[in-house]
């Protein structure tokens, strides 16, 4: 959990700013790999609130992902997911990246494909986390992700500004030794947690139209 740095003052007592970076893909693929497609659905912004401590305040939750290409139905899925998200939770900052067409060769039968590789998210991780920490949006970052990648935006964090923390969050499994040595602390995201932080089946968005859970999402 995060351990609770007395910053600020609002109402008569102290609040640490805290600022969530959430790795989709990262995620999305612990979440499958431990619980298949029954938690898929999940609301980011509740999730992170319930891993806050009494004295810490939710300053945004920014959400990393790619528009999935070459599949109608697994698009449609994650085109409702994003739009429910958008409709549910007001902090949630969602930024897209993309994914590169490779094609690739089987060296002994000479077989070729193309496939697609999701580019730019950690990148795009790494230049908010460091921004963020240049403008003093958070006191505490919390980096939902096991890419051990992102450790140089940590240190850079660190360069900044030595009185900024970073807590790493790690996705069902997934860990990283090295994000856990670099970061100032680190923790597995619980199942009770994940359990209880599932969007509404239903979200009606602003112009009134309805996203809905998959059905395979149940």
């Amino acid at each position: 959990m995060l351990r609770p740095t007395l910053v600020g003052r609002q109402g008569g007592f102290h609040l640490t700013r805290v600022a969530a970076y959430i790795d989709g893909f990262n995620l999305y693929h612990g979440l499958r790999s431990k619980h298949g497609h029954k938690y898929l659905w999940l609301d980011l912004e509740l999730l992170v609130t319930k891993l806050l401590k009494p004295h810490q305040e939710l300053a945004v939750v920014r959400y990393f992902t790619a528009s999935v290409r070459n599949d109608a139905p697994a698009l449609a899925r994650q085109s409702s997911y994003l739009g429910a998200l958008a409709a549910h939770a007001p902090r949630l900052d969602i930024r897209l990246g993309r994914f590169q067409e490779k094609s690739l060769r089987c060296h002994q039968c000479g077989t070729a494909w193309r496939t697609y590789e999701e580019k730019e998210t950690d990148v795009s991780i790494a230049v908010a986390l460091v921004e963020d920490a240049a403008t003093d949006l958070f006191d505490v970052a919390l980096l939902v992700s096991a890419d051990s990648d992102l450790c140089p935006a940590i240190r850079a964090v660190r360069r900044i500004n030595p009185q900024k923390r970073v807590v790493t969050a790690f996705p069902p499994s997934r860990r990283s030794d090295e994000l856990r040595r670099v970061a100032d602390a680190a923790f597995t995201i619980g199942d009770a947690n994940i359990r209880s932080s599932l969007l509404p089946d239903s979200v009606r968005g602003p112009s009134g139209r309805v996203f809905t859970r998959p059905p395979s999402w149940r």
